[in-house]
């Protein structure tokens, strides 16, 4: 890894334990804003370049939600820290399921759902759950398997377009309308200019994952499936609750399953492009199963249409065990 600037690399050996957690802190923070601006600026320039109002409001936006843990998963294993990426990406589905999906019925009281996920959403989430966990479950995910992964998510970014070609979203200024060129100038400097903001989080968030371990003798794998990923959800969390206070849960909830499956076929595929992915142990044994298992019981409830406070509850509780379990107070 790089090394860092001499008063920080001061800092560092002086006050260690203090450092690199807050290092971890600000790194993930300035990673949320980075895809945040990078997203903005992206929509801006897609808008100009004549997109459709579809790929500019869902795709473009999809991607820049995945963005941060797309660009720290492939740093991590550039840095041989491989192990970092499917920590991350199962425990930031587990974290969106238990954790955004059970915080938002909560709050709101009941999660109902007029879309019917049935057909397409809730098909797609449970391809792509069983084929990650089907790779993973030997302890490794190869090039050959990730690139499966990379063709399952053509296929199932191809379908999303097929089932949504008829909702496409507005976009601002109305269907078809191009920002003015002063504007358009200004995103596109801010995509250079955020971009480069997102790769030296990102590559801030492996380092420091990496020292804390050596630090206090945690596995990489346990602060990435637990403090990382709670870090990448914290925007589904205040998109979640801010839309249950607006009553639009339903949008909150084609989020968190969109996110999911990108998770495991662009992160995790991509990521795995670059070089095979170790995966742990302590994942294959409580991890994987854990995502498989609450995948099944939100896919149960989601299947409704009618998510209760009780059932957002049980989801928040199988997400409490899975943090006291994989820190071991709950083994």
């Amino acid at each position: 890894m790089s090394p860092l600037p001499a008063p920080l690399a001061a800092l560092a050996a002086a006050q260690p334990t203090l450092f690199w957690p807050f290092a971890l802190v600000v790194s993930l923070a300035l990673l949320m804003r980075g895809a945040d601006h990078f997203t903005a600026a992206a929509e801006t320039v897609g808008r100009a370049a004549g997109l459709s109002p579809f790929i500019v409001g869902v795709v473009i936006v999809a991607f820049g939600t995945s963005l941060p843990e797309l660009v720290a998963s492939v740093l991590a294993v550039v840095r041989g820290a491989s192990e970092i990426v499917m920590a991350n990406v199962v425990g930031s589905n587990i974290a969106n399921l238990g954790l955004v999906l059970g915080l938002g019925a909560v709050v709101a009281g009941r999660l109902q759902i007029h879309r019917q996920l049935g057909n397409v959403d809730l098909p797609l989430l449970a391809a792509a759950t069983l084929l990650a966990t089907l790779m993973a479950i030997d302890g490794r995910v190869l090039r050959l398997e990730a690139a499966l992964l990379v063709v399952a998510l053509a296929v199932y970014v191809r379908v999303s377009l097929w089932d949504y070609d008829d909702h496409a979203l507005p976009v601002p200024g109305g269907a078809g309308a191009r920002p003015p060129p002063p504007k358009v100038a200004r995103a596109a400097l801010l995509l250079v200019v955020s971009g480069a903001v997102i790769w030296l989080a990102a590559e801030g968030t492996v380092r420091s994952v990496v020292e804390i371990a050596v630090l206090f003798a945690i596995p990489t794998e346990t602060i990435a499936v637990t403090a990382v990923a709670i870090g990448t959800s914290l925007p589904e969390v205040a998109v979640t609750l801010l839309a249950a206070r607006r009553g639009r849960l339903e949008m909150a909830a084609g989020n968190i399953i969109g996110s999911n499956v990108f998770n495991l076929l662009a992160v995790a595929g991509v990521a795995g492009l670059v070089g095979p992915l170790v995966v742990p142990t302590s994942l294959v044994v409580l991890a994987l199963p854990t995502m498989a298992g609450i995948t099944v019981v939100a896919m149960i409830m989601l299947a409704t249409r009618d998510v209760g406070r009780w059932e957002g509850a049980f989801l928040l509780v199988i997400y409490a065990w899975f943090l006291l379990a994989v820190t071991g107070v709950a083994s």
